[in-house]
């Protein structure tokens, strides 16, 4: 068990919580959620020890071993994958060398023992080969391999070398790393990134199945959902637990803040009738004793303070012109690329399909598939080596897509970048459109460069609102954004009077608005007339 006891932390002027508590019990799987910059991640750090804290404590057992996975993954060189994962397994290798000590010893291999000594290192063989056998250290080169597989590096890649993957590949096997050694309590701050859809599924299941302690912070609405039981919430400078998953969650804190309110005005109407009395009868002799003993009453009183609520995302999307009823329509589409060394790789062909006005497309397929390259096509980002992809002549496009991250012009302010693409506007009007991406007064005057991953996401999407489209191109629209902030634009999307065609590895995001789906597999496309639910009825590709 830990126990975070009536923790207090700050940095130098900025309070993040006090009397902050709460308990990881056998069992327990957590799901820790808040506004960005509440010290989510400073509580993990707190637990495993690398930042310490102004008030309070955090204990447990020395012989409980934790698992940390981070967003911060270290250096990584000299290894294949296979050896850089097992290498992370610090208390099975531990436990190893211990077992191989025993046994020299029980051999006389480093001389004779006395009978207490002999008993001594027998109760200590027995002991680490139980736990050795408890973290299944016998199994540990198939589990790492069944590890590996399932976060999406297979056979072919056991043995590439750590340094050829790129950062969200490295991601996995840090994350991989951190499932192998099988540790008593996981703290996992965001997992899911980096993962496909198969990925996040597997996942699922691995953790559902995990005999031990998580406490984890998620984006994935559905993933965390379907894993935790309890939510502990860092907000309004305290912590505070509620008992249910995260749909439990935000129905139990609505439940408690209508509480709150209803409570604070009471508490105002009672607070203003006494100020009333005091005030109209503070000159009076006759009433002296009343006014003193009614003001005593009121310093004793402890005010109901409701905490201010969290700013999110508030936008829609304007109303686009009308396009024709044929939005795009590709045929025999082919894509091959050119590698460094030469090779080719055939990513797709023969692609055929269609897309009509209002529907709303999930493209889905294992990762790899093409289903980026395909989005890429549609938005004239990329030729096809093949074929032909034709959009209609009155149909206008907004593309949203990870490296449209890197399009933003790192040395302009966020205000710039909006408003050199749209000349025409107001100051006010640019102001007003930076405010509903949470870009607010000095907020809209950083750079670029020094925006989080979730601030550039949010600057695209601006971006695309600045101009009305009547087509949206979206892939992964929902990285980097919090649960709220992709709630709000789960809501424009499902309200946009226009065509959607998108990419994301987000179950609750495509169940919230597909009207079809493209399946990409084995390089060919499937149509399926119906929406994700239908979809996954219709497969077992992501059974589940």
């Amino acid at each position: 068990m830990i126990h975070f006891t009536n923790v207090r932390k700050q940095y130098g002027e900025q309070l993040l919580y006090k009397d902050a508590s709460f308990q990881v019990r056998p069992g327990d799987k957590i799901g820790l959620v808040g506004p960005n910059g509440a010290g989510k991640s400073t509580v993990f750090r707190i637990i495993m020890g690398s930042e310490g804290v102004e008030g309070g404590s955090v204990t447990y057992s020395d012989k409980l071993v934790i698992g940390h996975f981070s967003q911060d993954v270290a250096e990584m060189k000299g290894r294949s994958a296979l050896e850089e994962v097992k290498a992370g397994v610090g208390r099975i290798s531990e436990l190893a060398k211990m077992i191989d000590q025993c046994e020299r010893k029980l051999q006389g291999m480093d001389g004779e023992l006395s009978d207490d000594e002999m008993m001594s290192v027998v109760e200590k063989y027995g002991e680490y080969q139980l736990e050795f056998e408890a973290r299944d250290g016998y199994t540990l080169d198939s589990r790492v391999k069944e590890i590996l597989t399932g976060l999406g590096i297979g056979p072919e890649d056991y043995h590439r070398p750590v340094e050829s993957f790129s950062g969200g590949w490295k991601m996995r096997i840090e994350l991989a790393k951190v499932l192998a050694l099988k540790p008593d309590v996981l703290l996992a701050d965001e997992p899911t990134n980096h993962l496909d859809m198969e990925s996040i599924i597997w996942l699922e299941e691995w953790l559902r199945s995990y005999k031990g302690m998580l406490v984890m912070t998620s984006h994935d609405r559905e993933f965390m959902n379907r894993i935790v039981s309890r939510i502990v919430e860092v907000a309004n400078k305290t912590i505070t637990i509620y008992s249910g998953n995260y749909d439990f969650y935000l129905r139990e804190r609505e439940i408690r803040r209508e509480q709150l309110l209803s409570s604070a005005k009471k508490q105002q109407d009672m607070l203003a009738k006494e100020e009333e009395f005091i005030a109209r009868f503070a000159a009076r002799a006759s009433h002296a004793a009343q006014v003193q003993s009614r003001v005593k009453k009121l310093e004793k009183i402890e005010r109901i303070e409701v905490p201010v609520e969290e700013r999110s995302m508030s936008f829609d999307f304007p109303t686009p012109p009308r396009s024709g009823q044929e939005v795009v329509k590709f045929q025999n589409l082919k894509k091959i690329y050119k590698k460094e060394n030469g090779d080719e790789k055939l990513v797709f062909q023969n692609l055929r399909g269609q897309v009509q006005r209002l529907d709303k497309v999930a493209v889905v397929g294992v990762n790899g598939a093409g289903k980026s390259t395909l989005l890429k096509i549609m938005a004239g980002a990329l030729d096809p080596s093949d074929g032909t992809c034709v959009v209609g002549p009155s149909v206008k496009v907004g593309y949203f897509s990870q490296s449209a991250l890197d399009v933003l012009d790192p040395n302009k302010t966020v205000f710039d970048e909006i408003s050199d693409r749209i000349p025409g506007a107001t100051v006010g009007y640019v102001r007003n459109l930076l405010g509903a991406f949470l870009f607010s007064e000095d907020e809209v005057n950083k750079k670029i460069k020094v925006l989080s991953g979730g601030e550039k996401s949010r600057v695209v999407l601006a971006t695309i609102l600045a101009t009305p489209v009547n087509f949206l191109i979206l892939d992964e629209p929902t990285n980097h954004l919090d649960i709220r902030s992709r709630e709000i634009l789960l809501e424009a999307i499902q309200k946009f009077e226009g065509t959607v065609i998108l990419v994301s590895h987000d179950r609750h995001f495509l169940k919230s608005i597909a009207t079809r789906v493209f399946e990409i597999d084995q390089g060919e496309l499937l149509p399926f007339e119906g929406n994700f639910d239908y979809y996954l009825s219709k497969t077992t590709r992501l059974a589940h």
